[in-house]
């Protein structure tokens, strides 16, 4: 029996780049971070051996995130990206395997063929899109099949996926550019404004993940982190606690919650019904800020669920999707 090759399912996220091997699962997981020699131009590291660069290279390497809320920003480097992460994946295989990628719903046709162009190159012998949120939804073990609404809201790093879904396709979506990225960003503003100090993105990241939250907390947590003092210039230990987290992140957090609303009430009211009955699927890393489900669940009076393995819900669905292909390719033909 010939290996024709892997069928790999990729999310591929601002943050994190997952992929999904048919019949083996999700086999990567690494940060969506190159390093390149500017004057060579040549990439040095990719992944998690490149996101321990950043914010720390000499001046000629540059460690970067290649794709922008959601969407590929650097177009040379995502494919290079594309490119290590198929091959580690792909490993010896012959044949160029065949390969869905999820993208946030609502990207342009140019930015969809920069998806298409760079997997290609990066050896996809065929590639396939799918749109994040029905991605999320299967992942999520939602059977999309049916004739009822299903209510996503996918958080990811760069972008926030929200869509009611019934018989396989978004009925009504929206997608906005606030998600886990804007939550570091709000921490690194609010630590500046209120402490004077300068902190860089993977400190604010691990604030988000230790001591972050949306809804008040019954015991406020507290967590040391080092910082530039912007009056002296010198390195400062200052403690942060979880309720300073919750001012510097209820902004954005808010905007989430505002447009799961804007959502519901474009949505059919049968489909609305649907969704009162089920609930609010969350999928995604950044869904699991702590209190942003109870958050949802008071502005909006309807049960809020985080999917099992949250983060991989789209890789997942994308993988599962996959299986599906032959029946995609016929449809096509």
């Amino acid at each position: 029996m010939f290996n024709l090759g892997q069928d790999i399912g990729i999310d591929l996220g601002t943050a994190t780049v997952i992929a999904y091997v048919k019949g083996k699962g999700v086999v990567l997981r690494e940060p969506s971070v190159v390093a390149v020699d500017n004057n060579t131009k040549e990439v040095l590291a990719v992944g998690q051996e490149a996101r321990r660069m950043l914010g720390r290279t000499p001046g000629n390497i540059v460690a970067t995130r290649p794709l922008r809320e959601g969407v590929i920003s650097d177009y040379t480097v995502t494919e290079k990206m594309l490119k290590y992460f198929i091959n580690k994946v792909n490993g010896k295989g012959l044949f160029a395997p065949r390969t869905m990628i999820c993208i946030p719903s609502r990207v342009t046709e140019v930015e969809k063929k920069a998806v298409i162009d760079a997997a290609t190159q990066a050896g996809s012998r065929k590639v396939f899109l799918i749109e994040e949120p029905i991605a999320a939804a299967i992942g999520a073990g939602i059977d999309i099949a049916k004739p009822c609404g299903n209510m996503i809201v996918d958080i990811g790093g760069g972008t926030t996926d929200i869509a009611v879904i019934s018989l396989g396709g978004s009925v009504e979506s929206t997608s906005l550019k606030i998600a886990g990225d804007k939550f570091d960003e709000a921490i690194v503003k609010y630590i500046k404004k209120k402490h004077n100090i300068m902190i860089g993105e993977r400190t604010a990241e691990d604030l988000k993940i230790n001591i972050g939250c949306v809804y008040p907390k019954i015991q406020d947590g507290d967590m040391e982190i080092r910082g530039r003092d912007l009056s002296t210039g010198l390195p400062k230990t200052i403690t942060v606690y979880s309720s300073e987290m919750m001012e510097a992140l209820i902004e954005p957090a808010m905007m989430i919650v505002d447009a799961v609303h804007s959502v519901l009430e474009k949505t059919p009211p049968e489909l609305a019904a649907d969704i009162s009955d089920r609930g609010i699927y969350m999928t995604g890393g950044g869904c699991l800020v702590e209190g942003l489900d109870k958050l949802l669940q008071e502005k909006t009076g309807i049960n809020v669920m985080i999917a099992n393995d949250a983060v991989s819900c789209v890789a997942l669905g994308t993988g599962k999707a996959l299986d599906n292909l032959d029946s995609l390719e016929r449809k096509m033909h």
